[in-house]
């Protein structure tokens, strides 16, 4: 039986001495020359203006503001909101700040040679508008969507951290077992699974699990509280070399607010027996605890409880803590420290063959195997030092720490190879650690007289625990097919040089390695295994600014996934890291003043696919694929208030070499579309009335098995008087009958004789009311 897109792998009862681990050095000495180069810059005696910018209401400084010096745009505040504009011939400019929710500010500054102006500015919060968003050259190239994801984040209602992923425009994620899982990720034709193709982290650090109990890449972002969210980042193809595991389809790098501006309480209830609760609260209220400077210090605590539609209660419960400390240490050096954990146990109604609810056996939101469910936790320390260097540039070094359990019970065959038992199965992670370095490098400079951003970093990441898959009948143990001891690091450098080659030109050259070792001790048939591998991936990506309303660029740039490293040790692997090429051009430009639009022809290829074989816990190669699509985002202004969307997105892919007609890549999506309309500060009132659709796609390699596609429309209102919050939501306004996970599978029911191969899904969501009240303070 062949499950795509999902990885089931290893398992294991005891434990035995561990794993040979090789020293992994082999790589770096090349990086080591280049990372110390970096450290050292070239510039002019000339003038210099440095500064900060701040919120003007509470003091905090503002990342990534763009600045103008009437010339270019080619500058921004680093992550400490200092900027530094040197080397600039003696006269007068009218510097401009801009950032999205913000009023623009113009100041007046003149500069003498051999003189450094120093400059303390303050930014006034301000509704949205697009005629001031700057849609020029990018601070990065290798972005494409940068100014539409922060206008996503302050117009687009957020719910649920699953919410947070459908911010990536484009992006498409579906639930097939239960809440508490991680959802399925559709990005780019690519049916990433939980993540296998598409990186996530969070301030920095990873959330995609390396062979993960259920799937390579595993990425879960219910550790997340959203309302803790202050923005997002969004990277489509392998195109920055910030990049490396998993960004093949994309990254998102999501960041947590440093701090909050008033206390919170939320009070969240909706059908199906829907609750939940959250609170935010400052602790230092303008105190201080390690210096003089600005600090913050906040807490989150959210619970979720959610029994869910189906027949069967689901009994979802999820509870979340999340604290984080931010400081300026001193005027060049800020601290923050976060931790966070949670915890989540449900029950799942699985996915269900079409032939039963066709022969009325069992309903749409039935179950047939009504012990599959599980639980989950995790825990994070994350600490990140970022200093400011007396040449401008800024250092950050970066340590993290996370603790992770997982037990997931699924049966997707049902009696097809167990008659009696059945089938269930327990993908088991007994306790797994994660711990990491990040080191970065960043500098604004002026080489032979062109304007430069250089970015350089190290970075290592070991993951350590025991992996499982065990046989199960109602949760409880029948035996052990797979078991092992997992010890995997990756160590990886970086370089991206963007230089401004003209007024009006801007290219980006990333060169990236990576390092992995893989070790796995099978405790089966106690036999340790290890391997090593590695993988240099190139970077190059042009932008032109053909005047202040259009940009146009090209980007291309090859990327990675790792294979498992059960697979890997074992020989199973094709390949231990398959390598991604991407490539695309495209434009993002304004119509009139208030409307935005970006545009994108690409195309990917991708060395071979992975394909899981659910209840085996083994890997299998599919092939090489190549994927090419179309992308168009729009952004418009209608009037002050009212604000429209639109992403569409469409792919066609294929396997290279197998015949036509039996080429189909199962679960790749064709065609997919979002948007809405958004009512924001309109007498008190905010609200959007969204759509999301999806076509049909083929499940399997001849499309002999349709995955049928939806369409579904969600409204949310709130009303915002004084401290108080109102609000409803409703999923799924026209009550649409939908399936959210849908797979072909070979599978036999009980009294069945014989197998059969056909659609099976998870149903989606029927029309869900949910009302809420927050209280600020």
């Amino acid at each position: 039986m062949r499950i795509f897109n999902r990885q089931d792998l290893s398992a294991g009862p005891g434990r035995a001495a561990k794993p040979h681990r090789k020293k992994p050095l082999r790589g770096l000495c090349v990086f080591a020359s280049l990372w110390l180069l970096f450290l050292f810059s070239i510039s002019a005696h000339a003038g210099n203006i440095k500064g900060i910018v701040r919120d003007s209401v509470n003091g905090q400084s503002i990342p990534l503001v763009s600045i103008s010096t009437g010339a270019t745009h080619f500058f921004s505040t680093d992550a400490l909101g200092n900027f530094c504009l040197k080397d600039l011939p003696a006269g007068k400019y009218q510097l401009q700040f801009y950032y999205i929710g913000y009023r623009k500010k113009s100041l007046a500054v003149s500069v003498s040679e051999g003189n450094e102006e120093q400059l303390e500015v303050n930014l006034q919060p301000d509704a949205i508008n697009l005629d001031e968003v700057v849609i020029s050259r990018e601070r990065d190239p290798s972005q494409n969507t940068s100014v539409f994801s922060v206008l996503d984040k302050e117009l687009r209602p957020v719910n649920s951290s699953q919410d947070l992923l459908r911010l990536v425009p484009g992006l498409f994620t579906a639930q097939h077992a239960g809440g508490g899982k991680a959802e399925q990720i559709f990005l780019r034709g690519f049916d990433c699974d939980h993540g296998t193709d598409f990186s996530v982290n969070v301030d920095g650090m990873p959330v995609n699990m390396v062979s993960h109990a259920h799937g390579q890449g595993y990425a879960d972002m219910h550790f997340v509280i959203p309302e803790t969210v202050d923005g997002l980042n969004v990277y489509k193809g392998p195109y920055s070399a910030r990049f490396g595991d998993f960004a093949t389809a994309g990254a998102g790098e999501f960041f947590t607010k440093n701090s909050i501006e008033k206390d919170l309480v939320k009070m969240e209830y909706g059908m199906f027996d829907n609750y939940r609760a959250l609170g935010m609260f400052d602790l230092l209220h303008g105190k201080h605890l390690l210096s003089k400077q600005k600090e913050n210090l906040y807490v989150a605590g959210e619970y979720v409880f959610f029994n869910s539609y189906f027949d069967h209660p689901q009994d979802y419960s999820r509870h979340n803590l999340f604290g984080k400390y931010y400081g300026r240490l001193n005027d060049n050096t800020s601290l923050s420290f976060s931790v966070s954990t949670f915890s989540a146990g449900w029950n799942a109604s699985g996915q269900l063959p079409e032939r039963a609810v066709r022969e009325h056996s069992i309903g749409r939101f039935g179950s047939i195997d009504d012990s599959e469910g599980g639980n989950t936790s995790r825990s994070n320390v994350n600490l990140v030092l970022a200093s400011t260097l007396k040449n401008g540039a800024l250092i950050k070094n970066q340590l993290y720490y996370s603790y992770y359990t997982f037990d997931l019970y699924s049966n997707f065959t049902f009696y097809l190879n167990d008659p009696v038992h059945g089938d269930e199965i327990e993908q088991k992670e007994k306790g797994r650690s994660l711990a990491g370095y990040n080191g970065t490098y960043e500098k604004y400079n002026t080489i032979f007289g062109k304007k430069t951003h250089m970015l350089a970093g190290i970075g290592t990441r070991v993951d350590n625990g025991d992996v499982m898959l065990l046989h199960t009948e109602k949760r409880q143990l029948l035996d052990t097919i797979v078991a092992g001891h997992l010890l995997e690091q990756n160590i990886n450098a970086f370089t991206e040089e963007t230089v401004s080659l003209t007024d009006k030109l801007t290219a980006s050259a990333g060169l990236r390695f990576d390092e992995f070792i893989f070790n796995y001790w099978n405790y089966k048939i106690n036999e340790p295994g290890n391997t090593a591998g590695h993988r240099l991936s190139p970077k190059l990506n042009l932008s032109y600014e053909y005047n202040r309303n259009i940009t146009l660029f090209i980007r291309s740039g090859m990327g990675f996934h790792s294979n498992d490293a059960r697979a890997v040790v074992s020989g199973e692997a094709g390949n231990v890291l398959p390598r991604a090429l991407g490539y695309e051009a495209g434009s993002t430009f304004r119509i009139g003043n208030r409307m935005l639009v970006n545009t994108a022809l690409w195309g990917l290829d991708l060395q071979n696919e992975l394909v899981y074989v659910g209840d085996d816990g083994k890997t299998e190669i599919s092939g090489a694929t190549r994927r090419l699509g179309a992308d168009l985002a729009v952004r418009w202004e209608l009037n002050k208030f009212l604000f429209a969307d639109l992403d569409l997105n469409y792919n066609h892919g294929r396997y290279k070499d197998l015949p036509a007609g039996e080429d189909f890549i199962p679960l790749a999506p064709g065609l997919t579309s979002v948007g809405g309309l958004t009512v924001k500060n309109l007498h008190g009132f905010s609200g959007s009335l969204r759509y999301r659709c999806m076509s049909d796609r083929p499940a399997n390699e001849n499309n002999t098995v349709i995955a049928k596609g939806y369409f579904l429309l969600d409204a949310v209102v709130n009303y915002n008087v004084k401290h108080f919050t109102f609000g409803l939501m409703v999923q799924n306004l026209l009550n649409t009958e939908w399936n959210e996970a849908q797979f072909d599978t070979l599978s036999r029911l009980k009294g069945e004789t014989v197998p059969v191969d056909e659609l099976h899904f998870t149903a989606g969501s029927p029309f869900f009311l949910k009302g809420l009240m927050n209280y600020s303070f």
